[in-house]
């Protein structure tokens, strides 16, 4: 038996679930793992298992960006590293706000572990593939983002397992999230170099989208906002039927950063009739939002958010040898395209046309 393992059942004898029978889920991309727990009484819970030392450090609050990209990705990038703390935390905001979030029934911060509500296994992508319709879930979506960007932002967070800093996705974390990009596509695609001009220039297409990110950072972004995400829980209604899970990442954002991360989603296809009619009803809920301004920067992040998320894809293939992550790329490729189209994206378009011209970027 590994150190882990009997770290897992001591914490969960402590916890009074010692006699759980436990089923382990399948994986993600990260180094986080979950276990479905199933009481004697029939009730079902989950054990989060993310061990601290598995990830390189979060930011401090008070570190300076050359601190943070010296302590490696999780501090640049202003990611939790899987904090147990920063997912109690946010959960913690969430509920407050009428919002799903599981409630945390028993914690070990310093270990990485925590049991959770079992919100079960009705995942948005998954109910819509067995048939059921896909706008209702999605403008639920949307209502739950208004409830959660209508609500004061706190700077600081507090949950079962005491505070976490809820800090801004800055400069520095969203223009770390576009060099990826630059700094992995070229490893998948061989014929590809960028050089040092090359990458001066892509940092000055970026920096108006980067410099409106953070200026407009205002409200709490779930980052990670999508079908793959969001559990359909029967029994609530409204905003509190939209089961919010991997919230650990949470920062304070532009408003635009979930929606877009909801539209347009790497994982499955979202109609362009759909994503209006979400944006839509977004903009009705929230009627002091100025939709020209707000727009311009969707499509701007979004964009960013695209080319981060391929540089994350090639990263996974390349380094982690995981090629299932191409067949995701072209649909990237599709809305990365569609965005430098937009007002305000001139330049970033046109580092592209000199780059990576279109019939190449698929």
């Amino acid at each position: 038996m590994s150190d882990r393992e009997h770290q897992r059942i001591e914490f969960l004898k402590a916890s009074g679930l010692g006699e759980a029978v436990r089923a382990p889920l399948p994986g993600d991309a990260s180094t986080r793992r979950y276990e479905r727990l199933t009481l004697p009484s029939g009730t079902t819970l989950m054990l989060m298992d993310q061990a601290a030392s598995a990830e390189s450090p979060p930011a401090d609050p008070a570190w300076t960006p050359e601190q943070r990209r010296a302590s490696g990705w999780n501090a640049t990038a202003r990611l939790s590293a899987g904090r147990i703390e920063a997912f109690a935390a946010v959960a913690a905001h969430l509920r407050s706000l009428g919002l799903s979030a599981p409630e945390i029934i028993a914690v070990d911060a310093p270990a990485g572990l925590a049991v959770l509500e079992d919100f079960g296994d009705d995942l948005f992508a998954r109910v819509i593939e067995a048939g059921e319709p896909e706008e209702p879930l999605y403008l639920a979506a949307v209502e739950a983002l208004a409830t959660l960007h209508d609500a004061p932002t706190p700077d600081v967070l507090t949950g079962a397992a005491g505070e976490w800093s809820l800090q801004t996705y800055d400069a520095t974390a969203l223009q770390g999230g576009a060099d990826l990009f630059a700094e992995w596509m070229p490893q998948l695609e061989p014929g590809l170099a960028f050089d040092a001009a090359a990458i001066d220039d892509w940092r000055s297409a970026w920096a108006p989208v980067v410099a409106r990110g953070e200026d407009e950072a205002t409200v709490m972004a779930h980052r990670d906002y999508h079908a793959e995400n969001l559990i359909r829980l029967h029994g609530r209604a409204g905003p509190a039927m939209v089961g919010l899970i991997d919230f650990q990442d949470a920062v304070k954002a532009h408003p635009s950063w979930d929606l877009h991360s909801l539209l347009q989603d790497a994982r499955r296809d979202v109609s362009p009739a759909l994503e209006a009619r979400a944006l839509d009803h977004y903009f009705a809920l929230r009627p002091q939002v100025e939709r020209e301004a707000f727009m311009r920067d969707y499509a701007g992040l979004a964009a960013l958010n695209e080319a981060r998320i391929l540089g994350i894809f090639a990263r996974l293939i390349v380094r982690d040898g995981k090629p299932r992550y191409r067949a995701f790329m072209p649909r990237m490729w599709r809305h990365l395209n569609a965005n430098l189209d937009k007002p305000g994206l001139e330049s970033v378009r046109d580092w592209f046309a000199r780059h990576l011209p279109e019939d190449s970027r698929r």
